[in-house]
C-alpha cells in the first residue's frame, strides 16, 4: 500500500530533493509495470494460446516404459519357440476374428525328395497366422508349410518359415508400419489406437502394441544411424532441441529431458543431396550431448544462442550462423505487450531482408550471394546501426532494451549468411522439424524412460525423413520392415526413404 504522501517542504532546496527523488520513484515504478505486463502478455499467450487436455497419464506412462523393455528385450525375445511358455509379464494372445479375409500363400518343399529323389507324401502341415494391416481394412496372411516325408529315405522336409520384423510375432510389417506412424505421425497414443482397433473386433492390448514399437525402433535403429550420417555428411546444418517430459523412476514423478533436431536442408540452393531429419533423445541439456551427437561434423551450424553450442564453436568443428527468427520473435513480443513503435520498426526493416529471401529461395549459391550482397547487406548494415542509436534512447533495464541487446549480440553471429549461398537467414527449419515431437507430447505427455525417449527418436527420425522426401512414410516402412531383417547391415543404405522413392513402382 502506498503512504499519504507528507507535506512538501517549503525552502526551494528541499523542495527539489523531493521531487527528484519523486521522479526516480514513478521512474522505477513505471519500469517495473512495463516489465509486469510483458510477462504478463506471454503468460495469457502461453495460458490461453494452446488448450490442455487432460490423458489418461498412467495408461500413457506404462505405455512409455513398455516400448523401452521391449527394445531391450528384443535380441532375448527372439529366441524364444512360439509355443514355450511366456512369462507372465507378457501380454496373452488372442485368437484372430473368423470374420477377418485371409490370403494364403502355400510354401511347399517340392514333390520329390532333396537326397534320394523319392515322390513325397503329406503328413500334415504347420499354419501360421500373421495379423497385417492394409490401409483401411485388416487382413490375415496364411503362411501354410505341408510337412512331407520321403518313404524311401524316411526324411521329413519343409518349407523354412520366411524372416519376419518380429520374430515368431504376430503382426506382419504393413501393421507395424501403421502402428509406428499413428503413434509417431499422427501423434495417437496406443492406448488410442487399441480402442479404434477393437471398433474393428480386433483385440490388441496397449501393452501389445508397446511391444511391437520396442522391437520395431530396435529393428530400424541401423537405419535411423544411416540418415544421421547422412545428415552429418553436410556442409551446413540445422539444431535445435524441445524439452519433453520422462517419468522418473521410483517416485512417478517426470524429469525434463530433451528431444534434439539436425536437419540438412539443400533444397533452398538447390543442393542434390536428399534432405533428412536426425533426432536424438537425452535426459538434460547439458552442452556434452551435441557435442557428443556432431562429433566428426565439420561445416556450419544454423543455431540458437544456447550456451551449450560453444564447445563446438571453439574445437573449430562447427561454425555458427545466428537465427534471424529469434531476433524478431523477441521483438514481436515486445510490440504484443507495449505496442513501442521502436519494435515494429525494427519488425519492418527484418521484413525487409526477408523480402530478399523470398527471392533467394531456390537460386543458385551464387546468384544468392550475388543477390544478398547488392540488396541485403545494406539492410542488414542499417539495422545494426539504427538498434545501436535507439538502445541510447531508452532505459537500460526495460525489456525493449533487453531484446535490442540480445539482438545486437546475435547478428554478428548471423552477418555469414550473406556471404555463403549454402546458409540460411534463419534456423526455421530445425524448428519446423520440432513440431511433431510438440505436437506428440502434447498427446502422450511424457516418454517412460531414456530407452522410449530413444525408440521415439528413432521412429521421427525415419518418420520426418520419408515426409521431407515426399515419400509416405506408412507405405515405405511397410516395405523396410518386410525386408530389413535379411538385409546386409553393410548396405543399410538402400533401404533410406530416398532410395525408395527412386525406386521403380
Amino acid at each position: 500500500m502506498l503512504e499519504d504522501a507528507p507535506t512538501l517542504p517549503d525552502d526551494p532546496a528541499e523542495l527539489r530533493t523531493a521531487a527528484e527523488s519523486l521522479v526516480s520513484l514513478v521512474k522505477s515504478q513505471a519500469l517495473r509495470i512495463a516489465k509486469l505486463e510483458h510477462e504478463l502478455a506471454g503468460h495469457r499467450r502461453h495460458r490461453f494460446g494452446v488448450r490442455s487436455e487432460n490423458l489418461d497419464q498412467l495408461a500413457l506412462g506404462l505405455e512409455e516404459q513398455e516400448i523401452a523393455a521391449a527394445k531391450a528385450d528384443r535380441t532375448a525375445s527372439a529366441d524364444e519357440t512360439e509355443g514355450a511358455a511366456e512369462p507372465k509379464h507378457k501380454p496373452k494372445r488372442r485368437p484372430l476374428p473368423d470374420t477377418l479375409p485371409r490370403n494364403e500363400e502355400v510354401l511347399s518343399p517340392g514333390e520329390a525328395c532333396g537326397q534320394c529323389g523319392g515322390a513325397l507324401k503329406t503328413l500334415g502341415e504347420d499354419v501360421t497366422e500373421e495379423l497385417d494391416y492394409i490401409p483401411g481394412r485388416f487382413v490375415v496372411h496364411r503362411i501354410v508349410r505341408p510337412r512331407k516325408a520321403c518313404p524311401c529315405c524316411e526324411a521329413i522336409v519343409q518349407a523354412p518359415l520366411p524372416s519376419r520384423p518380429i520374430e515368431r510375432g504376430r503382426p506382419g510389417p504393413g501393421l507395424l508400419a501403421h502402428v509406428l506412424v499413428s503413434k509417431y505421425g499422427d501423434h495417437l497414443p496406443l492406448y488410442r489406437q487399441s480402442q479404434i482397433f477393437e471398433r474393428d473386433g480386433i483385440d490388441l492390448e496397449r501393452s501389445t502394441l508397446a511391444d511391437w514399437v520396442g522391437r520395431s525402433a530396435a529393428l530400424l535403429e541401423p537405419l535411423a544411424d544411416a540418415v544421421g550420417r547422412h545428415v552429418l555428411a553436410g556442409q551446413a546444418i540445422f539444431a535445435d532441441d524441445t524439452p519433453i517430459k520422462m517419468l522418473a523412476p521410483g517416485n512417478g514423478k517426470t524429469m525434463t529431458g530433451r528431444i534434439w533436431t539436425y536437419v540438412r536442408d539443400e533444397r533452398p540452393w538447390l543442393g542434390r543431396a536428399p534432405p533428412a531429419a536426425w533426432y536424438q533423445f537425452t535426459v538434460d541439456r547439458k552442452g556434452e550431448h551435441p557435442a557428443k551427437h556432431l562429433a566428426g561434423f565439420k561445416g556450419w551450424m544454423h543455431a540458437d544462442g544456447y550456451s551449450g553450442f560453444n564447445e563446438l564453436y571453439r574445437s573449430g568443428s562447427a561454425r555458427e550462423v545466428a537465427c534471424m527468427a529469434h531476433i524478431r520473435r523477441k521483438f514481436v513480443e515486445v510490440f504484443q505487450s507495449e505496442g513501442s513503435v521502436i519494435a515494429e520498426e525494427t519488425i519492418k526493416r527484418i521484413a525487409g531482408l526477408y523480402a530478399v529471401e523470398k527471392e533467394a529461395r531456390g537460386r543458385r549459391p551464387e546468384e544468392r550471394v550475388h543477390l544478398r550482397q547488392q540488396r541485403a547487406v545494406l539492410i542488414f548494415d542499417e539495422l545494426e546501426t539504427w538498434l545501436a542509436a535507439q538502445l541510447r534512447k531508452i532505459s537500460g533495464k526495460s525489456e525493449l532494451a533487453k531484446t535490442i541487446r540480445y539482438a545486437l549480440n546475435r547478428l554478428p553471429h548471423l552477418r555469414p549468411y550473406l556471404g555463403h549461398g549454402c546458409l540460411e537467414i534463419d534456423n526455421n527449419c530445425a524448428e519446423r522439424s520440432l513440431k511433431t515431437a510438440v505436437l506428440g507430447k502434447k498427446n502422450y505427455l511424457f516418454v517412460g524412460s531414456e530407452g522410449g525417449g530413444r525408440s521415439a527418436a528413432i521412429a521421427y527420425t525415419l518418420i520426418g525423413t520419408a515426409k521431407l522426401n515426399g515419400v509416405d512414410p506408412q507405405a515405405w516402412l511397410t516395405d523396410t520392415l518386410g525386408r530389413i531383417a535379411d538385409h546386409k547391415i553393410n548396405r543399410i543404405d538402400e533401404l533410406l526413404p530416398w532410395r525408395y522413392a527412386a525406386a521403380p513402382a
